[in-house]
């Protein structure tokens, strides 16, 4: 598989997860589905988080991950994806809510965010059903729990 990762980092958070990581999490996703693909990952804090997810959702607060597809004419053979930007105090603070460690949450991340760029969505629960399933596989697959159950 050929996959190119452009990291950004513009937050501030310490304990960042590596290029390489962020690189092994999203070819993981495009396994099967894309033998190429060039996506950016931009890693930022809350202020940023917020004011995309409210300028492009509507959402007037931060969030965890945030993908956008990349808009190409289907005639043009490029493999550029998309972006992602994953809010890192988000990220953490979920990890910490959900009892699970901070490295399986941003692997969950980028991979939930990848499998966006690829198409697949959650609003539909038949939708949810088969993206929660993947992501499941994907992530146990790469030796962290499942994502979808919390410790308590």
């Amino acid at each position: 598989m050929d996959i190119t990762v452009d990291l950004q980092i513009a937050s501030a958070a310490e304990a960042l997860p590596s290029a390489e990581q962020i690189e092994t999490w999203a070819e993981a996703a495009l396994a099967g589905r894309r033998d190429e693909a060039e996506l950016s990952v931009r890693i930022v804090d809350e202020a940023e988080s917020h004011s995309l997810n409210h300028q492009y959702r509507g959402k007037d607060k931060p969030t965890n991950v945030l993908s956008f597809p990349a808009d190409l004419p289907p005639d043009l053979p490029l493999p550029l994806l998309g972006d992602l930007v994953i809010c890192a105090p988000v990220v953490l603070r979920e990890a910490a809510e959900q009892h699970k460690t901070p490295e399986s949450h941003w692997a969950h991340m980028v991979v939930h965010g990848t499998l966006h760029l690829l198409g697949f969505d959650h609003i539909e629960d038949t939708e949810a059903e088969i993206m929660e399933n993947l992501e499941t596989e994907i992530l146990t697959g790469l030796g962290y729990p499942a994502p979808y159950t919390t410790k308590e």
